[in-house]
Parts: C-alpha cells; structure tokens; sequence
C-alpha cells in the first residue's frame, strides 16, 4: 500500500513481499505437480557505462557472493511446515555455495518422491570441465549421484546444446575414473544404467512427476 500511494518500502517490507510471492507460487507448483528451479547468487549489469550503453544481459554480469544458507533453508522449512514443498532444484552461479545446498536439501527428503530435492547442475560461469566435476563430485561425496537430472540448457541458442554431449563424456570419465580405482563397482551394465539415467531417465520421470 505504501508503495502504491507513491512512497517506498524498505528492506524489511520487501523481503516480506517477495517470500509471500515466493510461497504462493512454490504452493501452486506443489499443488499441480510441478519442480520448481531456485538459481540464486548471480549479480547482474554491474558495468553502469556498458549498461547505458548497449541495455541489459549483455555480458556484463558476475557471481555474487552473499550469505544464502539461513534464508533458503527457512523458507523450504516454510513450505516443508505447510506441506507445499514442490520437487525443486537448487542451483547456484557461486561454487562456494554448493556445499551448503547440498547438505540443506538432504533435510527435504521424502514424500515417495526420489530425489525430490536436486542440486542443479553447474550453469553458466560453472559450465565447463571443471566446474561440472566439482559439482558432480561434490554431490557424489554428500548426496546421491544416481538420482542426479542431469545437465540443463537455459539458452535459445542451438550452439549451447552440444553442452549435453560434453557433460555426458565428463560423467563417464569421472565414473570410469572411479571404477578403475575401485572406488565404485567395476559393472559396465550397472554404470551404463546410471548415466543413461543422469543423461535422461532421472529427469524424464522427475518432471513428468
């Protein structure tokens, strides 16, 4: 109200506003089966004299750095408490932050629905060799891989999609590396199930609910 009668609200009254928007929707996905995706810690447009210039999402964006762990956790504990928790996916710009979804998502297991709770796939600055084995690793170490849905493209454009093929052959490498450790079983027909179901499988059924 204050803001519609020309005035401005502060952070408190914000934050407030963009929880209730936030809850509301994750309610409705809940409600129609549907995932919800979180991406959190990207800062946009920070070079004010190329934004002027030439608009927004031009290139001029960075990772952000702020404190994510306390307020995610206490509005998925919102949903968890009002049972509207939808099947979501945590993802963020900051590998920092990782750790920290991973092991919060753990605590929102259940409902019959297997890996309900995902750590997305590493995105944006992060889609490359290294970043999409840290992030595989980590969720290996503290999670459940074999669940994992896989590699996303958030892109228009038809030059993003061999980002698949390069994810599927980094999958394979880091299993394959594994295997000849014996660090996970050496069975060719089990671990061929298990990326066909991380290249696939797992999201086909994640989102068809």
């Amino acid at each position: 109200m204050k803001v519609l009668a020309g005035g401005k609200a502060d952070k408190r009254a914000m934050d407030s506003y963009k929880t209730f928007v936030l809850a509301f929707l994750a309610a409705c996905y809940a409600e129609k089966g549907w995932a919800m995706q979180i991406h959190l810690s990207a800062i946009r447009n920070i070079n004010t004299r190329m934004f002027k210039a030439i608009g927004p999402d031009t290139g001029y964006d960075a990772t952000h750095d702020h404190h994510v762990a306390a307020n995610l956790a206490r509005f998925l504990d919102l949903l968890e408490q009002r049972n509207q928790l939808p099947r979501t996916i945590l993802y963020s710009l900051n590998f920092y932050d990782f750790y920290s979804l991973a092991t919060i998502m753990g605590s929102f297991q259940g409902d019959g629905i297997p890996g309900k709770m995902q750590l997305g796939c590493s995105w944006w600055f992060l889609d490359h060799k290294d970043g999409m084995e840290d992030m595989m690793k980590l969720l290996g170490n503290v999670g459940l891989l074999s669940r994992f849905i896989g590699m996303l493209t958030d892109s228009r454009s038809f030059l993003s999609y061999p980002r698949h093929e390069y994810f599927r052959r980094i999958l394979c490498n880091i299993l394959g590396t594994w295997a000849e450790a014996g660090e996970i079983p050496n069975d060719f027909a089990l671990l061929s199930g298990m990326v066909k179901d991380i290249s696939f499988g797992n999201a086909k059924r994640y989102f068809n609910g």
